[in-house]
């Protein structure tokens, strides 16, 4: 890691971006890794409220489907995807992030968080060029998110200790081999004292 100059984010032009921080996927209770769902809450929830505090725009992406499922995606994969119908409250945001004041919630119906939503509509409106990113899952929902930021021309900051994958081997291929070709990886500790 490098460090970055309090200059390096100027808070009224960045937006911190949270992926899938909900009921049914940060608690599921299924394995994760490097870091905890608990690590990965607490340390997204630090960013949040510093963001908040310095009056910087919160958004807080859930993935969800309409009641009937007809809105998910439906592939054919080699491998079994989870999709269609959820449990009540699956897609309801974690209570450590739920009460960041001004919040936007962004509610997608696939890995990604422009494709089909208002995210980039809701920054752009606000003079926002730049993305700090965190979330779950490393490789699923933060990858996508951060190629279609890419794509649409915003600079970025990945939280790499804000975020975990299903294994180890995912989240260090998207951060050695992806991230650092599409933005900066840095960790909460640096990107808060990145905001003083």
């Amino acid at each position: 890691m490098t460090d970055l100059k309090v200059t390096d984010i100027e808070i009224g032009k960045t937006a911190l971006v949270v992926i899938d921080l909900q009921q049914g996927i940060a608690n599921s209770g299924r394995q994760v890794a490097p870091y905890t769902s608990g690590q990965v809450i607490q340390n997204a929830g630090r960013l949040a409220n510093a963001f908040a505090e310095k009056g910087g725009f919160v958004v807080l992406v859930r993935v969800s489907s309409s009641p009937d499922g007809k809105d998910s995606l439906k592939p054919q994969t080699d491998q079994q995807l989870v999709i269609g119908q959820y449990p009540e409250g699956w897609d309801r945001i974690l209570p450590e992030l739920a009460g960041v004041k001004n919040a936007h919630v962004v509610t997608k119906r696939q890995w990604g968080a422009f494709y089909g939503t208002d995210l980039d509509l809701q920054m752009r409106r606000r003079g926002i060029d730049t993305i700090v990113l965190c979330g779950i899952s490393t490789s699923i929902g933060v990858d996508t998110t951060a190629r279609e930021a890419f794509q649409h021309g915003y600079q970025q900051i990945f939280a790499e200790d804000a975020m975990t994958a299903s294994t180890r081997e995912e989240h260090d291929y998207v951060c050695k081999h992806i991230f650092p070709r599409i933005g900066k990886i840095r960790t909460t500790d640096e990107i808060v004292s990145a905001l003083n």
